[in-house]
């Protein structure tokens, strides 16, 4: 027989290495797993309370954290915008009443002038507002802008004031 030579050799005893090297690869990692999963159950089976709590605690977290962005969340903003706008006054303003800064126009009381009229006639506030065709509520607001511009308080008053002032006939 011929001796081999030396590259099979080599190669022979590559094999027969790679097989024992592949057994014991084999070997050491299923004894490594063994030991993981013993390790595992007694990580798990020792310390299961810690370990549920955390669970409970980090899914409680997750939701806490959840809540808190979506009822925090911006809305739409509304932004306002102020805008100044000059406008101009007429050189000439109506004469004032002197006491009240009102103006003395009759032309510029409108509806507390006729409202006062028919004050001064002695109608209520129901029949004036049958007449003028507004509610009772119109009537003494109205009534109350008379008043305040010619400093009464009772009707008797405001026209009084209102004849001292060439208001009323």
């Amino acid at each position: 027989m011929k001796p081999l030579p030396a590259v099979s050799v080599i190669l022979l005893h590559n094999s027969i290495m790679k097989r024992h090297v592949l057994i014991f690869g084999l070997v050491g990692g299923i004894l490594i797993a063994i030991l993981q999963y013993t390790e595992y159950r007694f990580v798990i089976i020792e310390h299961s309370v810690e370990l549920y709590s955390a669970l409970v605690a980090i899914l409680f977290a997750a939701f806490g954290i959840w809540l808190g962005l979506r009822i925090t969340r911006s809305r739409e903003t509304i932004r306002e915008t102020v805008v100044v706008k000059e406008v101009s006054v007429p050189a000439e303003a109506p004469p004032l009443c002197p006491q009240h800064g009102s103006p003395a126009d009759p032309r510029h009381h409108g509806r507390e002038l006729e409202i006062l009229t028919m004050v001064a006639r002695g109608f209520s506030n129901r029949e004036i507002a049958t007449q003028l065709f507004v509610s009772e509520n119109t009537v003494k607001t109205h009534c109350a802008r008379a008043f305040d511009k010619l400093g009464a308080v009772r009707r008797t008053q405001a026209v009084l004031r209102g004849k001292e002032l060439g208001l009323l006939p």
